[in-house]
């Protein structure tokens, strides 16, 4: 016996109302900010205004932002609303530079995703938290069944007792798996309100589980099966379909997925290119000034270091030393006297990298990533540490997680670079925009903070 839901084939249409509201609030917004008025006589405004719109249902529609499995954790949902506001960002800009309106101000358009992006993840965190507590209250719970035991299933019961905001509610467990038919099952259904079985693959035949397959479907039961491979499971782990075949990929990551390097780049460049028009003209001249007046020598250092697929590129710094011949050789101790006094304060703030945005520009690295490092540096590292060419999969980065948590400067010792890398393989095996975002955010703290290990 299933049970109707009121409510909940609702929620997709709900959803998409408010996140045009967001859409229209963060324009409205944009509008006073920008111009003074609800509504400006500009003749590209009206389209614009339409097209925010339509972009935004075409990515509510792509990225399925109607549903909200309760499964999925909310940096999760968090992603999916980044990624769609990027994609939104780039369609926006795809059209700006097709109609090319250079009388109207960009920092109309900034303002209004800006407002809109703050209002649509706001709203859509609020539900989320309102939605898990309301479902430890006994609301909007799903009823379901077990079939199997082992440590596969237990492991879900456990988390189906201990996380009540999933909203499950387990009116039955059947371990015994020595049946031949589903009769008991097929009465235990009649007889309760079910709305889901999950289903152990790891203990029954094939001719087991097509039973258990036919009569959810006859029963309109939702079917869930638990994976035998539930102990193997990772974050990086895909599943394809090879003929008949069902093949695991194992250590498969979210940036060999096109669409993510999509909007990765995406990224890349919004982030770059504002910083490119807004700070690097007019910081440029002043640290160059600064450089050229210390010490002789060029502005800019370059060095090559290793970046995706151990690819060497040429990277870009300011320049923090004198020039001497153990740049590529050395690195950086505390109180190194190659230091100027100039590159000290350039260091300590981080601002001597600002010069990568010229690589992440030129695609050589993005924004977020694991830092790269010198040729010698991995050379000298990459027998001891297991898995250290792991960072490697993806682009170098500006910043990365390892340095948003503290990790910089001199790696005198084996735990400082082994705490690194097992870092930076958790940002390759768990990337995503929002994780992005979170770097960011830690990185400016830290740069405001201060760090011991920056010089």
């Amino acid at each position: 016996m299933t049970r109707d839901h009121r409510f909940s084939p609702f929620f997709p249409i709900v959803f998409l109302m408010v996140d045009l509201i967001c859409v229209n609030v963060g324009f409205y917004m944009s509008n006073w900010i920008v111009f003074g008025v609800h509504y400006p006589a500009l003749e590209p405004s009206a389209l614009f205004h339409w097209l925010m719109n339509i972009f935004w249902i075409v990515a509510f529609l792509f990225f399925k932002l109607g549903q909200m499995p309760r499964e999925r954790k909310i940096p999760e949902h968090i992603n999916d609303a980044l990624t769609a506001v990027v994609f939104n960002v780039g369609a926006w800009f795809a059209v700006w530079f097709f109609l090319r309106p250079d009388y109207y101000p960009r920092s109309h358009i900034f303002y209004a995703y800006t407002i809109m992006g703050a209002l649509f993840i706001s709203w859509r965190v609020l539900w989320l938290f309102m939605i898990r507590h309301y479902r430890t209250k006994g609301y909007n719970i799903r009823l379901a069944v077990v079939l199997g035991n082992g440590r596969s299933v237990q492991n879900l019961l456990r988390t189906i007792e201990k996380d009540k905001g999933l909203g499950y509610r387990l009116i039955g467990v059947h371990e015994d798996t020595n049946w031949t038919d589903l009769g008991f099952l097929d009465r235990f259904i009649k007889d309760h309100p079910i709305d889901i079985i999950f289903c152990s693959m790891e203990q029954f035949d094939d001719r087991q589980l097509q039973q258990v397959m036919n009569l959810a479907e006859s029963r309109l039961v939702k079917l869930k099966m638990i994976s035998p491979f539930s102990r193997l499971s990772s974050p990086s782990m895909g599943v394809q379909y090879v003929g008949g075949s069902t093949v695991l990929n194992v250590n498969e990551i979210p940036l060999d997925y096109r669409i993510n390097r999509f909007f990765k780049r995406s990224f890349d460049l919004l982030f770059a290119s504002i910083f490119a028009v807004l700070i690097f003209p007019w910081l440029l001249p002043i640290v160059a000034l600064l450089i050229k007046l210390e010490s002789r020598g060029p502005v800019f250092f370059k060095q090559l270091r290793h970046g995706r697929g151990n690819q060497p590129f040429y990277c870009y710094k300011f320049r923090t030393m004198k020039v001497n011949a153990e740049a590529d050789t050395k690195q950086a101790t505390k109180g190194d006297s190659r230091i100027t006094k100039v590159g000290a304060i350039l260091r300590k703030t981080s601002i001597d990298e600002l010069p990568q945005f010229i690589n992440v520009i030129i695609g050589d690295m993005s924004v977020v990533g694991p830092r790269p490092h010198p040729l010698k540096l991995n050379e000298s590292f990459e027998s001891y540490i297991e898995k250290f060419a792991q960072r490697h999969a993806i682009k170098p980065g500006i910043t990365g997680l390892a340095q948003a948590k503290g990790f910089r400067g001199e790696t005198a010792h084996h735990t400082d670079m082994s705490s690194r890398v097992r870092l930076d393989r958790f940002y390759v095996k768990r990337w995503s925009l929002w994780l992005d975002f979170k770097i960011l955010v830690l990185t400016i703290y830290s740069i405001l903070n201060g760090n011991e290990n920056a010089y």
